[in-house]
């Protein structure tokens, strides 16, 4: 990139002190006008923030981002005739993310209409801005007489004067604003049009700020703060309609207005009486692209959508849903289950836009709608062929949040995401490998899945130095289905990219790169390549085994379980809680048993946490000399946590204690009712090992919890994370 910058040329020194000052005065005013050339100033704008669930932030990968618009002007005292201590403080200020590397958008593979609610009722043209309505065109001569009068009137604009002239140059082509924005006379209007704020009338703040959304001001511009602030002093001046509109103008302008939105959220109770459909889906609206939504309003939201609920249109349920899930808001479970009934009378009528945008509610949920999600195993397959890498991500995270397995729904995605790669963005990739991976999804139902999206990882390698935590999420999400790209390993576990990836203020990171170690260590015994510290490994080991004692240990399941062998077995001293297999990040039982099938007391004591987990120089486990295993079946969970009969509290239910008995009385072992199969019947109480394996046989019964299975699935595969 070509960096233009003016200084003063040397010979001036040596003239009068009143040129060296016009000199220096000349420098101030243009030195950072002239940053880009001026074809890439005129084109350079903000990006507009996506709809997606992510917040925009900046990263500094040169291959894929570029410089943003330093656009705003430092403050010249010989350009205004008053008020320059306001224009010092508008100017001279650091604009947010100033210097900061963008982001460059990548072209969508498919596009949507994002506001397609707004076209379900005339009212909505009250309240927002309809973008199709764009203010009929002025010649480009007229803007130029324009900002010709700028110059001529200067400091005498008065604030009509200001509305007027901000108004007709929107009006100009759209694919002339840019040279509007970069004309030296557009600049001293911005900064003028702050010199009187508070002498604006309503009117004239809205036609403002309303031109600045057609003129694609960026939404970093140190001007519209101060406008930002005006219009949060007159929120009690404004009627609903008009709040709404104004709120809908910064999302147009692509400005988040945490100010103003407290302020309008303060005043919703004084206009409950005309929130009417229309006016509830547009603040659901406001509400998730402000993401957030205030907790002493959740309530009245929640009232207010089930009054008006069965109004709701295909779209309009759609917009809910994605307001709902921005701004995290969840509701009770009975209004969320509503919701979805509603939705499933449209759900053929739907968007595919809006289908997705359901699908996010009911993963942030965590809810289990049977009819909706039969209907998504006929729907996603039928429209899979026109859905973008977005939409089909959040579908496959939704059945992953779930556990919820639907052949047809993961296979029509898969095929479509195949064809989709080169618009992926690392985020999809990787969360896409994380939702097939977990549901278990053999690659022999889509044999070109993973190979294509790990290569789409490749391609994009520069990306994970800003996003560290979406090559770890994908990476894991390979590892559920016995796959390790070793050259992504590598770099995941290099020295240079575990520290980047340890200084995240964001996300805790370790836990991730300790499961992914761990599953290296466990599944690739030939391993050569990088992996993490001994300090760090037991530093997360010990974070790890801690939070294990306090919080997974005290489950039912793991309970129940270690009741169950311990008494079976002869004695606690013969049973251990363990996390042997860190990858699971489950609990495991340690049983060890003699050459002859008898069970032995376990060493270490159980309650010491182990520095490593597993390692091919000091492993606990002779994994490769063993041949022995214990498959442990849905059934076989179901009966260790004898659900059926266990129905008091955790906090207060106490094992069963159980009898043991003879092992050739068949599957029935306990007077609990508790199943065993075979396998863990002959494991336990028999000889199973080897001949040649003259040393002590040792088990890691695995508890597995609801994480680790697929229910009320139309398919489920045989998967062992």
């Amino acid at each position: 990139m070509l960096m233009f910058w003016v200084r003063p040329m040397k010979h001036y020194n040596k003239e009068k002190k009143k040129k060296k000052k016009a000199s220096t005065c000349l420098q101030t005013y243009l030195q950072p006008l002239f940053i880009l050339p001026y074809q890439e100033f005129a084109n350079c704008s903000e990006p507009k923030r996506n709809d997606d669930d992510e917040p925009y932030l900046p990263v500094l990968t040169p291959c894929f981002w570029q410089q943003g618009n330093t656009y705003s002007v430092s403050s010249s005292r010989h350009l205004s005739s008053s008020k320059n201590t306001l224009l010092d403080l508008a100017f001279n200020k650091s604009p947010e993310n100033k210097g900061q590397i963008r982001r460059q958008p990548i072209p969508p593979d498919v596009r949507f209409d994002t506001r397609a609610f707004l076209k379900c009722r005339p009212e909505y043209s009250y309240m927002s801005l309809d973008f199709t309505q764009r203010p009929q065109p002025t010649s480009f001569d007229k803007a130029w007489e324009l900002l010709q009068r700028v110059t001529v009137l200067k400091g005498a604009l008065k604030p009509s004067d200001v509305s007027s002239i901000l108004w007709e140059l929107s009006c100009v082509d759209s694919d002339k604003t840019a040279l509007v924005r970069s004309d030296l006379r557009f600049v001293m209007l911005l900064r003028y049009s702050i010199e009187n704020l508070q002498l604006y009338s309503l009117s004239q703040l809205l036609d403002v700020l309303q031109a600045f959304v057609w003129l694609d001001m960026p939404s970093v511009h140190s001007v519209l703060s101060l406008f930002e602030s005006e219009l949060s002093r007159r929120v009690d001046q404004m009627t609903f309609h008009q709040l709404l509109f104004v709120a809908d103008l910064w999302r147009c302008i692509g400005k988040q207005v945490p100010q103003f939105l407290k302020k309008f959220y303060a005043s919703l109770p004084l206009f409950v009486g005309q929130i009417r459909t229309p006016e509830l889906v547009q603040l659901l609206y406001i509400i998730g692209e402000g993401r957030h939504c205030p907790k002493n309003l959740i309530q009245l939201v929640e009232q207010l959508l089930m009054r008006h609920l069965h109004e709701l249109q295909p779209e309009e349920i759609g917009t809910v849903c994605l307001g709902l899930f921005k701004s995290q808001t969840l509701l009770s479970e009975g209004a969320v289950m509503r919701i979805l009934d509603r939705a499933h009378i449209f759900v053929k009528d739907m968007s595919d836009f809006g289908l997705v945008n359901v699908m996010k509610y009911l993963r942030f949920c965590h809810l289990y709608h049977k009819e909706w999600l039969k209907a998504m195993g006929t729907e996603v397959p039928k429209r899979a062929h026109r859905m973008g890498v977005q939409g089909l991500m959040h579908v496959a995270l939704a059945c992953s949040a779930l556990h919820y397995c639907n052949d047809k729904i993961l296979v029509g995605i898969a095929e479509r995401v195949q064809l989709l790669v080169p618009h992926c963005r690392s985020k999809d990739s990787c969360k896409l490998l994380w939702a097939f991976g977990t549901l278990g999804f053999p690659p022999v139902k889509s044999p070109s899945l993973y190979p294509s999206l790990t290569e789409g990882l490749r391609q994009r390698k520069a990306e994970f130095y800003r996003y560290p935590e979406h090559l770890l999420t994908g990476l894991l999400g390979l590892a559920f289905v016995s796959t390790f790209p070793e050259d992504l390993i590598s770099l995941a576990l290099s020295p240079e990219f575990v520290n980047l990836a340890l200084k995240s203020t964001q996300l805790d990171l370790k836990k991730d790169l300790y499961t992914l170690n761990g599953a290296v260590e466990l599944e690739l015994p030939t391993w050569t390549g990088p992996q993490l510290s001994s300090e760090l490994k037991k530093d997360v080991a010990n974070m790890l085994w801690n939070f294990a004692e306090s919080d997974v240990c005290q489950k039912q399941e793991v309970v129940e379980a270690y009741a169950c062998l311990k008494d079976l077995l002869g004695g606690a001293e013969f049973v251990c809680k363990r996390m042997i297999m860190p990858h699971t990040r489950s609990i495991d039982l340690e049983v060890h048993l003699d050459s002859n099938g008898k069970p032995i007391p376990v060493t270490p004591p159980c309650n010491t946490a182990p520095e490593k987990m597993s390692s091919k120089s000091d492993s606990l486990y002779n994994w490769d000399k063993m041949n022995v295993g214990v498959t442990l079946t849905d059934d076989l969970v179901g009966q260790l946590l004898n659900t059926k009969t266990k129905k008091l509290p955790r906090e207060t239910a106490k094992p069963t204690l159980v009898h043991k008995v003879d092992p050739d009385e068949g599957e029935k072992m306990f007077d609990t009712g508790l199943f065993l199969t075979n396998e863990i019947t002959e494991m336990l109480t028999k000889s199973s090992v080897r001949k040649e394996n003259n040393g002590p046989v040792k088990l890691a019964i695995q508890v597995c919890h609801r994480n680790h299975f697929c229910y009320h699935s139309i398919s489920c595969w045989d998967f062992t994370p």
